[in-house]
């Protein structure tokens, strides 16, 4: 029974063109991640990524990934994670416990965050584990052009607002059973609260990249 990381890397991207080969801190955007995991070893036996980019395979294998070829149909705009995912564990012959999933768009994560969302992974009885981040914003909809608040009434102070959280995307435990089953989550899986500026970052845009990296700058390259 192994734990593995699989990192799903198309390479196509309308919004940013080949984000994922980008230089970002001086090295590929995708191989943050594939170095995130080689750092927790002690939890991951291997690591694969998923992608129909021959540029993206190089890198992956200059930096120690194993690669599973996306197949076209599986790599378009509209195509959802689940289903590389899937994918990777039917190439995959070896049998497989946990999938430790991992987004290149998300190169910044808190050192200690896989080894210490595993550990509560570990210990419950749950089928996956997501990290997620407190929302600290006042919310509402539009509606016949009118402004209606969601989580709070007008007049309330922010800090008293009821909690909500988002899904980061930072990473996302799961078992592989439950990913045949087109899940990643289910109503069993279990949130881990990160609080923490890189909860904030996800790479569609340029803006999104320049914002990155000015964090990895300013926190990663200052406190080295």
């Amino acid at each position: 029974m192994k734990n593995i990381a699989i990192i799903p890397a198309r390479g196509g991207s309308k919004r940013l063109p080949y984000k994922n080969n980008l230089l970002f801190g001086g090295i590929p955007l995708i191989a943050h991640s594939i170095l995130f995991a080689q750092q927790n070893s002690d939890i991951v036996d291997e690591i694969y990524v998923s992608t129909d980019d021959e540029a993206i395979k190089k890198i992956a294998l200059d930096y120690g990934a194993q690669v599973i070829h996306r197949p076209a149909y599986l790599s378009g705009d509209l195509e959802p994670t689940i289903t590389a995912v899937q994918h990777a564990l039917d190439v995959i012959s070896d049998v497989v416990d946990t999938v430790v999933l991992l987004q290149a768009t998300n190169p910044l994560r808190p050192e200690n965050l896989l080894r210490e969302a595993f550990e509560h992974y570990s210990i419950s009885d749950s089928d996956s584990l997501f990290t997620v981040t407190r929302n600290h914003q006042k919310l509402g909809k539009i509606s016949n052009h009118c402004f209606e608040p969601y989580n709070y009434i007008i007049g309330q102070r922010s800090q008293d607002l009821e909690p909500l959280y988002f899904e980061n995307g930072l990473l996302y435990i799961s078992k592989a059973k439950l990913i045949k089953e087109g899940k990643i989550f289910s109503q069993n899986s279990i949130p881990y609260e990160v609080n923490h500026i890189f909860a904030s970052i996800d790479i569609d845009t340029q803006d999104d990249f320049d914002y990155a990296e000015y964090l990895y700058q300013k926190i990663i390259i200052h406190n080295s």
